[in-house]
């Protein structure tokens, strides 16, 4: 058969659930070729996993990744967590089409400055990746509040309806070129005067295209349940599949309220599709905003341009060292981003054990001291809250990094580990691997994690970076091509 990789002596948990089988592994070329016993030969590559896990890779469906991509191709901070592909474009920011003549406005820095603008169409961005492949694959959303950037003067209102059909037409030109579908961020002050209308407007493109619509809703805290039902009504209308984004309940006043939106996330499943994405952390990031200062315990910076030697510290602690109030100091260090403690533990976990909750980093790797969860989303699952904590077993937890994800995005013959399925691989050690990333050292690479590969190359091994670049932009027309050649 040709075979160039072989994985022996594997545990495999295959992304559906099931019980581990014991196999070993045969690559070639892209894809996995034979599971089962399988002798290794002269000139393979022999990768020893006994004692050790096999998993289809990680699948993060909630990024920020956009720049990073193309700007550190490596992605170590993704690679190094298991994690094979990613989905970007969320929260209604994406990087392409926009080419603005300006700064970008918030929340479009969070994931880069001015000279990342540079691709007026969607179609262009994926060409970029194309030709500077990274070490993984990407699935890549176009964002609502970046259609709004590239077609309106102000954000501070409703589009007009010459400008809802600018943004339907490079939308359009999105789902051509391939894009995944529509992401929006609501509750940002950028997206926030849009109307629903505005919203399913720009949806009704979705359900000819093959394509979804993910959500940073308009309310985390005190509306949510209103915000939940916005979400699924413009789902209904476009009749296409709504992914809630890093679902909580935010501020102390919502403590526990998991209960109310998991059950109504419930009652919705039953009538419509509807998926969900979490982080397994009790603290937000993104910009540095007087609104969401109400609903933290504890605020620390994660960059600034009008003060960058703040960045890491407290907000509490600045605004004393300056002799101001918390309000002035967040003007003081604007343009910025800032991590909020906002969340309950209960409710975190509450989330992450319900059964449709998929895993999402929703890191940052735009800011200069990011977010823990950049670099420590997924083993930390595996490790605090699987093994220590036993929220599910270790095969659940594979399911919805990786089987799970891939039905809900459509990534055909990805997120499983089956003969003809890509050979995006993770050899990991389940009494071992953890999350070493902190608030304080948020960079630090997690533990525990072997190998990983991606279409058949390694890219991770023995704790770095292989230097290989496989990775693909998954358009959205060439996976359905594939489902169709699979039928």
């Amino acid at each position: 058969m040709d075979i160039e990789i072989v994985i022996r002596n594997a545990q495999v948990i295959d992304g559906t659930g099931g019980p581990p089988l014991a196999a070993d592994l045969g690559i070639r070329g892209d894809r996995i070729v034979a599971i089962g016993a399988v002798a290794p030969e002269p000139g393979q590559t022999v990768i020893d996993a006994a004692g050790k896990a096999v998993a289809p890779g990680f699948i993060d469906v909630h990024t920020h990744d956009d720049r990073a991509l193309l700007s550190t191709p490596d992605m170590a901070m993704k690679v190094s967590q298991g994690v094979t592909t990613v989905v970007v474009g969320n929260c209604g920011i994406s990087l392409a089409p926009l080419a603005p003549g300006g700064a970008p406005p918030k929340p479009l820095d969070l994931i880069g400055d001015r000279s990342d603008y540079r691709y007026p169409t969607f179609a262009a961005y994926l060409d970029a990746l194309d030709r500077n492949p990274p070490a993984l694959n990407a699935a890549c959303l176009c964002g609502h509040t970046t259609l709004r950037a590239g077609a309106m003067d102000a954000l501070d209102r409703a589009a007009t309806a010459d400008e809802i059909a600018a943004m339907r037409g490079r939308l359009a030109e999105a789902l051509e070129a391939g894009s995944i579908g529509l992401s929006t961020g609501l509750g940002y002050p950028t997206a926030e005067p849009a109307p629903t209308s505005e919203v399913k407007a720009l949806a009704e493109l979705l359900k000819p295209a093959g394509a979804l619509h993910t959500t940073h809703m308009r309310d985390e805290s005190e509306h949510v349940m209103e915000a939940l039902d916005e979400a699924f009504d413009i789902g209904r209308s476009a009749g296409v599949p709504v992914i809630i984004s890093h679902h909580k309940t935010a501020g102390h006043a919502n403590f526990g309220r998991s209960r109310e939106t998991l059950k109504k996330i419930d009652r919705a499943m039953a009538t419509q599709p509807v998926g969900l994405d979490a982080y397994p952390y009790i603290a937000a990031s993104t910009v540095l905003d007087p609104k969401f200062l109400r609903m933290a315990e504890r605020v620390f910076v994660t960059w600034s341009k009008g003060a960058p030697e703040q960045t890491g510290r407290d907000l509490a602690d600045i605004a004393k060292e300056w002799g101001v109030d918390a309000l002035t100091a967040v003007a003081r260090l604007q343009p910025a981003g800032a991590v909020y403690f906002t969340m309950d533990e209960g409710d975190v976990r509450r989330i992450l054990s319900y059964p449709h909750t998929m895993i999402g980093s929703d890191g940052l790797p735009h800011d200069s001291h990011p977010h823990p969860r950049l670099w420590g989303t997924f083993p930390r699952v595996l490790g605090h809250y699987c093994r220590e904590e036993k929220l599910f077993p270790l095969e659940e937890a594979v399911r919805r990094m990786t089987g799970l994800p891939a039905q809900q995005f459509r990534l055909t013959n990805r997120g499983s580990i089956a003969v003809g399925a890509y050979a995006d691989i993770v050899v990991f050690d389940p009494a071992t691997v953890i999350d070493r990333a902190t608030f304080e050292a948020p960079m630090t690479p997690a533990a525990g994690i072997d190998t990983v590969i991606v279409n058949g190359r390694v890219v991770w091994r023995d704790g770095s970076g292989t230097g290989a670049r496989p990775g693909r932009a998954l358009r959205r027309q060439a996976l359905q091509a594939e489902a169709a050649r699979a039928i």
